[in-house]
């Protein structure tokens, strides 16, 4: 399994859905296991679950900066 593959293809299930945006808001952990079937050990889990959340933070950014450049 490709790490950063599986967590773009997370990313966008979880962006395109909001309750499961809500759900992964309140247990990251807990609703990346459900998403991908597979129980992984903790720290594994925190290094996929750190990558989504900075791949969405990155993504917000970028799609602020889009809109303000077309502002101007």
């Amino acid at each position: 399994m490709d790490i950063k593959e599986k967590i773009n293809e997370l990313v966008d299930k979880i962006k395109k859905d909001d309750d499961l945006k809500g759900q992964f808001e309140k247990e990251p952990v807990k609703t990346v296991e459900k998403l991908i079937g597979v129980d992984l050990p903790d720290d594994k889990m925190e290094a996929v679950v750190d990558g989504i959340k900075a791949k969405i933070k990155v993504d917000s950014v970028s799609d602020i900066a889009g809109k303000l450049k077309n502002l101007f």
